[in-house]
């Protein structure tokens, strides 16, 4: 597979970008001979090159089932041939929308600068002028698995090679890796949003503070500035945006210490997080401050409701995923 190599050295790439990748979100696949190559669920992007991350799928078995509403194409690990995994890993928890992109390679982002657009009540019509040179569609959220390919199902036509998925993120497909990247990079660039300056933590405060405690600070400033940054903490303390965001920080984030989340956004002096912390809690924590800098007061956001949100947390799926996301944490 001639384009393998460059899926994984691409896919290298774009996990190791924060504003692109957070954790073990984000995937990428690549169609060759009947077989859809996808990154496994709870593998992180970053390691491509270095780690065998992806499984095997029967493409057309999947769109049939598919075209039937199957439950199965939930975990799509019956469309897996077990005698070509060899790392025995369940494919991604959006394996779905890959198989419905017809092109070849299709990338799948979190992008910092996309989520910030797509969770706006107006996203699709202000994104409508802003990709106006690109095929393109808009995706209403739905959750992943079946209610997301129903989704695009549904407002996918020949030609589209961009979605914008509501609440959610960005896909972009190509005939090549290399055309895949161009693409990705002229969608970012038409989307990147005016962005707050990160306002540094306050180290002593905090180090006083978690004195004793299970926690430490931050490594990063862009994390701090989920507290900081008293809009971004103000829009975003009490409301879910995306899925990852709930999946690995539950609903909210937490002020206090004496809460014992992994995640503390102390107002106007920084974040802690907990030594135990599973390693992909501070990637997530950054990308919400990401997003929440490139906030207005006035913007006419949409959060998930609990419906949704409960979905999530209940699917099975997301349980598998984060099961694999709970090693040894880095922040100790």
């Amino acid at each position: 597979m001639t384009e393998f190599p460059a899926l994984k050295s691409l896919s290298a790439r774009v996990g190791s970008d924060p504003l692109l990748v957070q954790a073990a979100g984000g995937n990428t696949s690549l169609k060759q001979n009947g077989v859809m190559w996808i990154k496994a669920s709870g593998t992180w992007l970053r390691d491509a090159a270095a780690q065998d991350i992806f499984v095997p799928v029967r493409h057309e078995a999947l769109l049939a089932a598919l075209a039937k509403n199957d439950p199965a194409c939930e975990a799509c690990t019956d469309f897996v041939p077990a005698d070509r995994n060899a790392t025995g890993l369940r494919p991604s928890i959006e394996t779905t929308v890959h198989a419905l992109m017809r092109q070849r390679v299709v990338v799948h982002v979190h992008c910092v600068n996309t989520i910030a657009w797509a969770i706006r009540g107006d996203a699709e019509q202000r994104l409508a002028e802003k990709l106006k040179d690109f095929n393109w569609a808009f995706i209403p959220y739905a959750r992943p698995g079946l209610p997301l390919a129903n989704a695009i199902a549904a407002r996918l036509k020949p030609g589209i090679d961009v979605l914008i998925l509501g609440n959610h993120g960005l896909v972009v497909a190509a005939e090549s890796v290399a055309e895949a990247e161009k693409l990705l990079e002229r969608v970012v660039n038409v989307l990147t949003k005016p962005v707050r300056a990160a306002v540094p933590p306050d180290l002593a405060a905090l180090n006083r503070l978690c004195k004793g405690t299970d926690y430490v600070p931050s490594g990063s400033k862009e994390t701090h500035a989920l507290a900081t940054d008293g809009l971004a903490l103000n829009r975003g303390r009490n409301a879910v945006f995306y899925p990852d965001h709930v999946v690995f920080l539950g609903v909210g984030v937490a002020t206090e210490i004496e809460s014992g989340a992994s995640l503390v956004a102390l107002p106007g002096k920084g974040v802690l997080v907990r030594r135990d912390a599973k390693p992909a809690i501070e990637p997530m924590g950054r990308c919400l401050a990401d997003v929440m800098r490139r906030i207005e007061a006035d913007d006419p956001l949409i959060a998930l409701d609990g419906e949704a949100i409960d979905r999530l947390v209940n699917w099975d799926a997301e349980k598998y995923r984060q099961s694999l996301n709970a090693g040894a944490s880095t922040n100790r």
